[in-house]
């Protein structure tokens, strides 16, 4: 990819990042925050992958995706406010949060202009990817299998819960079970 193309990437990226998480706090309903932040994270994702860092940016997409589509369902399932849709005041303590991102932004905005970057690139390890997942879940790999087992057999349940027809036609109806004598259950 020629250098021109990949800063332009970057910038989309860049620029996608910072409006979606600025509509995060600008947009009146969780659900539509829900989504800006999975977006904003997709984008900085997109850089860490355009920089080189396929499997951080990959584990941030795929990691937020689930993240955001759960807090998702749990909105709908379980808000007063209607599918998290209903306009309601996303930001409190609205001075400390602005001073707060408006210093964290200057700060890291500044970092470019204060450090010194290496001018030569860092040896590339063989086994890379293999090293970083050792380093990130090291004896922990269980608890990570587990706990999406744990994460996945929640939102089927949370779907079930939601579903309206049980085993046996709608709830509403007062649904019965079948009966073992085949043709016994005609109405015909």
């Amino acid at each position: 990819m020629n250098d021109l193309l990949a800063d332009a990437i970057f910038w989309a990226f860049a620029a996608g990042s910072v409006t979606t998480g600025l509509r995060v706090f600008r947009t009146d309903s969780m659900m539509r925050a829900a989504f800006y932040l999975l977006a904003s994270f997709a984008g900085v994702g997109g850089i860490l992958v355009l920089l080189g860092a396929e499997f951080l940016g990959m584990v941030l997409i795929l990691m937020m995706a689930g993240e955001m589509l759960i807090m998702a369902i749990v909105m709908v399932m379980f808000m007063m406010n209607p599918a998290g849709l209903n306009p309601m005041w996303m930001v409190h303590q609205h001075r400390v949060a602005v001073a707060a991102g408006a210093g964290s932004f200057v700060l890291l905005a500044s970092l470019p202009f204060l450090v010194k970057f290496p001018d030569r690139p860092a040896p590339q390890p063989e086994e890379a990817t293999a090293e970083l997942g050792t380093e990130l879940l090291g004896d922990s790999m269980l608890v990570f299998q587990t706990a999406g087992v744990a994460l996945l057999s929640t939102m089927i349940g949370a779907v079930v819960i939601a579903n309206r027809s049980g085993r046996f036609g709608v709830a509403e109806e007062g649904s019965q079970e079948p009966t073992v004598e085949p043709g016994a259950g005609d109405q015909r």
